[in-house]
C-alpha cells in the first residue's frame, strides 16, 4: 500500500468520525427544553413509575424537543426545603411534596391532610381534580413563592395507624403510644388528640427508631411500609384511613414562564398520564403489600362503620385547630368539594343503574 493511499484512508477516516461525533452532538443537543425531575422515593415508587409515563409521553409528543431527566432517592436534592429552594432558584423544575410537607412553605395545604375526611379513591380524586386545587395554585403564585402547582397525585393508598407490639382497636389504644410523625403540625396535632405522643422522625431514620423502641408505630400507607421493610418492626396495623396520601406535584414558575405554551401543555398532559401510572400501580400492588405484611408475621385489623366513627369523633377537635391556625375558608372550601363530590359520584351510580 502505498503512503499516498494510507494518508488518504488515515484522511477519510477522520471525516468519518467527525461526521459520527457530528451527528452524536447533535442527537445529544438537539433538545430545546431540559425538565428535570426529583423524587425523594426510589425507583420502585410508584412516583417514579408515574414519572417514568410523563417522560415518555413528553419527549414523545413533543417530537423531542423536550428532554426529561429523572433523579430518584434524593439523588438530586436530600430535603423538601432544598428541592423547594431549587425549583424557586430554577434550578431544579419538578418536585413532589405530600400535604404535611407542604405546610412547611404553604400551610394552608394542610388541610388536605385533615382526619378522616375523605371515604374512598374517587372521592378523594374529584376533591383534588376540582376548585381547592385551582386555589391552591393561584395563591402560591400571588404569594410569590415562584413554584407552580400542576397537579395532584396518589402516593401510596391510604394512611393508617401500625404498631409494634400493641394492636389499635380503638382511639383507647393509642394512648400513650409513642408514635412517629413527620414534622408537620397537622400531623403532630392528630397524633396527640387521640391520646398518643406525637415522635417527629425523618423517614431515613424511622427503621431505626422502630428498631431501638424510641417509637412504638408510624401513620404511613402500606407499600411505603414494605418499600422500607418496616414489616420487620411494625406488627399491627388497623385499617382507619385517616387520610389519603395526596403528593402536590410543583413545578419553577421561572422555567414555567420561559415555555412556548405549546410546550406548557404537552407538560399539562404529560402529567394526566404520570398521575394515572402512579395510581395504577397503588391499586395493584396494595392487596399484594398486605398479603406480604401479613407473611411477615403481622396482623391487620379491619374496623367496622362504628369503629371508625370513634376514631373520627375523637378527633373532631382537628377542624377547630386548623381554623384556629390557618382560617375558615380553606376549611369550608373543602367540606363544600366534598359534598359537589359526592353529589357528582352518586349520581354517576344512579345513571350507571346501580341505584
Amino acid at each position: 500500500m502505498t503512503s499516498k493511499r494510507i494518508v488518504l484512508l488515515v484522511i477519510y477516516g477522520l471525516i468519518t468520525i467527525g461526521c459520527l461525533v457530528g451527528i452524536f452532538r447533535a442527537n445529544v443537543t438537539q433538545a430545546e427544553f431540559t425538565i428535570k425531575a426529583s423524587i425523594q422515593a426510589s425507583t420502585q415508587d410508584e412516583d417514579y413509575v408515574g414519572l417514568l409515563a410523563f417522560k415518555k409521553y413528553v419527549e414523545k409528543s413533543s417530537s423531542g424537543r423536550v428532554q426529561v431527566q429523572l433523579y430518584a432517592s434524593g439523588q438530586f436534592c436530600g430535603s423538601v426545603p432544598e428541592c423547594i429552594g431549587s425549583l424557586q432558584s430554577g434550578v431544579l423544575e419538578m418536585f413532589p411534596s405530600t400535604a404535611g410537607g407542604t405546610g412547611n412553605f404553604f400551610a394552608p395545604a394542610q388541610v388536605l391532610d385533615l382526619p378522616y375526611v375523605f371515604t374512598s379513591d374517587a372521592q378523594a380524586e374529584c376533591v383534588l381534580d376540582g376548585p381547592i386545587l385551582d386555589k391552591m395554585r393561584e395563591t402560591v403564585l400571588s404569594q410569590g413563592l415562584n413554584i407552580r402547582l400542576i397537579g395532584v397525585s396518589n402516593t401510596g393508598g391510604w394512611r393508617n395507624f401500625a404498631t409494634t407490639n400493641k394492636p389499635i382497636r380503638s382511639p383507647a389504644d393509642l394512648k400513650g403510644q409513642k408514635i412517629r410523625t413527620t414534622p408537620a403540625d397537622i400531623q403532630q396535632e392528630l397524633v396527640r388528640q387521640l391520646g398518643a405522643n406525637p415522635t417527629p422522625i425523618s423517614w431515613a431514620e424511622l427503621y431505626t427508631a422502630l428498631a431501638t423502641g424510641v417509637v412504638e408505630g408510624s401513620k404511613n400507607g402500606i407499600q411505603d411500609i414494605i418499600g422500607a421493610k418496616l414489616e420487620e418492626h411494625l406488627k399491627y396495623i388497623i385499617l382507619d384511613g385517616h387520610s389519603y396520601m395526596a403528593t402536590l406535584w410543583w413545578f419553577s414558575e421561572p422555567v414555567w414562564k420561559t415555555l412556548p405554551a405549546d410546550i406548557q401543555q404537552i407538560i399539562l398532559e404529560g402529567f394526566a398520564k404520570q398521575k394515572a401510572a402512579a395510581s395504577e400501580l397503588v391499586a395493584t400492588q396494595e392487596s399484594n403489600s398486605y398479603k406480604i405484611f401479613e407473611q411477615a408475621g403481622g396482623t391487620i385489623y379491619r374496623p367496622s362503620i362504628t369503629e371508625k366513627q370513634a376514631f373520627k369523633d375523637a378527633s373532631v377537635n382537628m377542624r377547630q385547630w386548623f381554623i384556629t391556625n390557618f382560617g375558615q375558608e380553606w376549611l369550608d372550601l373543602l367540606e363544600t368539594s366534598v359534598k359537589e363530590c359526592d353529589a357528582i359520584l352518586n349520581e354517576d351510580m344512579y345513571t350507571n343503574g346501580y341505584n
